[in-house]
């Protein structure tokens, strides 16, 4: 009888265990779906949402003139970026706010929602296009080789340039187009820190943007003593590179920059900032 009545408590306890098990089974499952549809609705979030709840575009750049930068004595960034990004930051009915950001950072940026976009003249490459959603071209640019002018005639040619030290900006087209010419470069901070290290005399030469180069070197320049010789992208048998903007992947931003473009370029703003800062033969037609 004490045998029984032992097996009958055995059993009931086994099925009660059974029970606990069955209920946190489920419940672990039911948990699991409500983060997988908690991330399902953050990945659908609106980004252009985002920002009018936030009040500002927040807007990852780096020193260079002329499309991102500050005239001495002032906080404000100027340029034919920053100009088109408080455009844009209006025609979403918020402020423009510009963060300056390590440019190898610029995707994890992104990504962190530490910026909504990330907009310095930034040439289209195959990782930009793989890590971020990126706006149809606006501009066109080209890497140039930037030397002292009273060497430019020792630096006419790929051949001539292999010899001498470089600086370029980290993680940027520049650096890149360097390697691929395989030339001795040390990366630095900016394009800003390259034009520096030239002027200085603690690098032969560096490889800035085209429009950088226009805008910061030559007489009645920043930099009256230095100027441009070798176009790397022709000695490197490349096409000349596109401008794009960078906005998060899915991002709705994307579209919506890609029709105020269209709208601006109509009526003339993209031309009279272009004009503004001697970008205008750089300027592309979103029609074209």
């Amino acid at each position: 009888m004490k045998t029984k009545k032992l097996l009958a408590l055995l059993m009931a306890g086994a099925m009660s265990v059974s029970m606990l098990s069955g209920c946190g089974g489920s419940a672990a499952k039911t948990d699991d779906s409500s983060a997988d549809a908690a991330d399902t609705s953050a990945s659908a979030e609106s980004d252009v949402d985002y920002v009018k709840s936030n009040g500002k575009l927040v807007i990852g750049i780096t020193d260079f003139a002329p499309m991102d930068y500050k005239e001495d004595g002032s906080d404000e960034w100027i340029g034919f970026d920053a100009d088109m990004a408080k455009a844009f930051a209006e025609s979403l009915g918020v402020k423009a706010e510009f963060i300056e950001i390590n440019w190898d950072n610029k995707i994890m940026e992104l990504d962190s929602k530490g910026v909504d976009a990330v907009w310095n003249g930034m040439t289209l490459t195959d990782e930009v296009k793989t890590s971020m959603n990126c706006s149809d071209p606006y501009a066109s640019n080209a890497q140039v080789v930037v030397v002292p002018s009273d060497k430019a005639d020792a630096a006419k040619d790929i051949e001539s340039i292999k010899d001498m030290t470089f600086a370029v900006e980290s993680g940027s087209a520049g650096e890149a187009a360097a390697q691929a010419a395989g030339l001795n470069a040390t990366a630095v901070q900016s394009q800003a820190d390259a034009l520096m290290e030239v002027a200085a005399g603690t690098s032969d030469a560096c490889v800035i943007d085209l429009l950088m180069a226009g805008a910061m070197i030559g007489e009645g320049t920043s930099y009256p003593n230095l100027t441009y010789t070798v176009n790397l992208n022709e000695a490197n048998g490349e096409e000349d590179e596109n401008y794009v903007v960078g906005f998060r992947k899915g991002s709705d931003l994307t579209e919506a920059f890609n029709d105020f473009y269209k709208a601006a370029y109509k009526d003339g703003v993209v031309l009279s900032f272009a004009q503004k800062y001697g970008v205008q033969e750089a300027i592309v037609d979103p029609e074209a």
